[in-house]
C-alpha cells in the first residue's frame, strides 16, 4: 500500500503487517512520535482517505471523539488500502542527519539490579550529530526496532551511552544482561525524536521516571558541562532505593552547577528512606503552587506522562512549553508478555 502525506506531497510504501509509523521511519521520514505503543498520542494524524486497522485493538491514546473526527495513531495503525494522511514531517536541524549505521558494543556497565549502561562505538569515518534528548533505534530481525535515548551529551567523545532496563521476555535486553552480546555488531538508525533541549531564559523543571532519566541526563550534561546559565530542578521517580542508579552522576553535576538541584521520589521505599515518597509528578505539585513561565521536560512511562500533561496544565503550565517523551515496551514485546500471561493463567 502507498501512504501519501497531504501536507508535503511525499509518499512511502507500507506492508500489511507494518505500522504506518514504522513504514515512514523505514522510508527515512521523521514523523511525530514518542512512545510507539499507542499511549501518548504524539503520532496522531488525520486520515483523509483510505482504511486502517488496529490489530491490537483501539489504542488508549486516542479518544472516541478523536476517532470520530478522523484521527488515527500512526504507531498502531496498519494500512488496509492506499492512505492519505495529514501530519507534519519533522525536519532535523541543519547539522543533524538521520543515518543507518553499523556499530559495535564496546562495553556494558551494570548501574543497578536491572539497568546497565550500554556503550556503542560508531564507525570513525561517520559524523554522527544529534541534539540533546534524541534517541536511536537498534534494528532487529524482521525490521523490528528497539528505541533507546542517548544519555551522553552531543559534545562528549564517542562512544554513545544508552541506559537499558532489563525486560522480562525482552529479546534484545535479555542477551545484553546475560553477557551474550559483548563486542557484537549492531545496526542503528538515528538520531530520532523531537524531545530536545530548547534554549530559553526560563526556569527548567525536569520530571523523569525510571530510565526516562537518560535523555534528561543528556540535556543536563549539555547545559552544565557547556556552562550554560540555567536554573534547573530535576524530580526523578523510581520504585525503591535500589533503583536509584544515577545518584552519583547527578550529585557530581549538582556540585558543578549551583543552578541545578535534584529530588529523588520513591513510590515503594523501605522504612529507612528519609526522602520524598509517592508519585513523582505529585512531588512537583506539592512544591509549586504555579508552573507558569516554566520550561517543563518530562520523560518516563505513559501513566506518568499522562499525569504530567493533565495535572500540570491545571497548575498553569503552558502546553507549548511542555515537552515530553513517553517510554513503553515495543509492541512485539508487549504481545509476548500478554501471551505469556495468558498461558500462565
Amino acid at each position: 500500500m502507498r501512504v501519501s502525506l497531504a501536507n508535503s506531497g511525499r509518499d512511502f510504501s507500507a506492508e500489511r503487517d507494518q505500522s504506518v509509523l514504522d513504514a515512514a521511519l523505514a522510508a527515512g521520514l521523521n514523523l511525530p512520535h514518542s512512545c510507539k505503543s499507542g499511549n501518548c498520542s504524539s503520532c496522531r494524524a488525520r486520515l483523509i482517505a483510505g482504511q486502517i486497522e488496529y490489530p491490537f485493538g483501539k489504542p488508549l491514546g486516542l479518544s472516541d471523539a478523536e476517532t470520530a473526527a478522523g484521527f488515527i495513531l500512526m504507531c498502531q495503525a496498519r494500512a488496509r488500502a492506499d492512505l492519505t494522511i495529514e501530519t507534519l514531517e519533522i525536519h532535523p536541524a541543519h547539522d543533524v542527519t538521520i543515518h543507518r549505521l553499523p556499530c559495535r558494543i564496546e562495553r556494558t556497565v551494570p548501574l543497578s539490579h536491572d539497568v546497565l549502561a550500554l556503550f556503542l562505538r560508531l564507525p570513525a569515518a561517520e559524523d554522527f550529530h544529534f541534539q540533546a534528548g534524541q534517541y536511536i533505534d537498534v534494528m532487529l530481525d524482521g525490521g523490528r526496532r528497539r528505541s533507546f535515548s542517548i544519555a551522553s551529551p552531543p559534545h562528549a567523545s564517542p562512544p554513545l551511552e544508552l541506559h537499558v532496563r532489563r525486560v522480562d521476555g525482552g529479546e534484545f535486553t535479555e542477551r545484553l544482561f546475560e553477557g551474550q552480546s559483548q563486542s557484537a555488531l549492531l545496526t542503528i538508525e538515528g538520531p530520532l525524536g523531537q524531545f530536545t533541549y530548547r534554549e530559553s531564559d526560563a526556569k527548567i523543571l525536569m520530571v523523569g521516571g525510571g530510565t526516562g532519566l537518560a535523555p534528561l541526563l543528556c540535556m543536563l550534561r549539555h547545559v552544565i558541562e557547556n556552562d550554560v546559565p540555567r536554573d534547573i530542578t530535576l524530580y526523578w521517580g523510581v520504585r525503591s532505593e535500589r533503583d536509584l542508579y544515577a545518584q552519583e552522576a547527578l550529585a557530581a553535576l549538582a556540585k558543578r552547577s549551583l543552578g541545578f538541584r535534584h529530588v529523588a521520589v520513591l513510590s515503594e521505599p523501605t522504612a529507612n528512606w528519609r526522602g520524598r515518597r509517592g508519585f513523582v509528578h505529585n512531588a512537583v505539585l506539592e512544591d509549586y503552587s504555579t508552573l507558569e513561565g516554566c520550561d517543563i521536560y518530562a520523560s518516563g512511562p505513559p501513566a506518568m506522562i499522562d499525569a504530567v500533561r493533565s495535572e500540570f496544565a491545571r497548575r498553569g503550565a503552558n502546553p507549548s512549553r511542555l515537552y515530553f517523551d513517553s517510554f513503553d515496551y515495543a509492541p512485539d514485546t508487549l504481545e509476548r508478555q500478554r501471551s505469556s500471561a495468558s498461558t500462565s493463567a
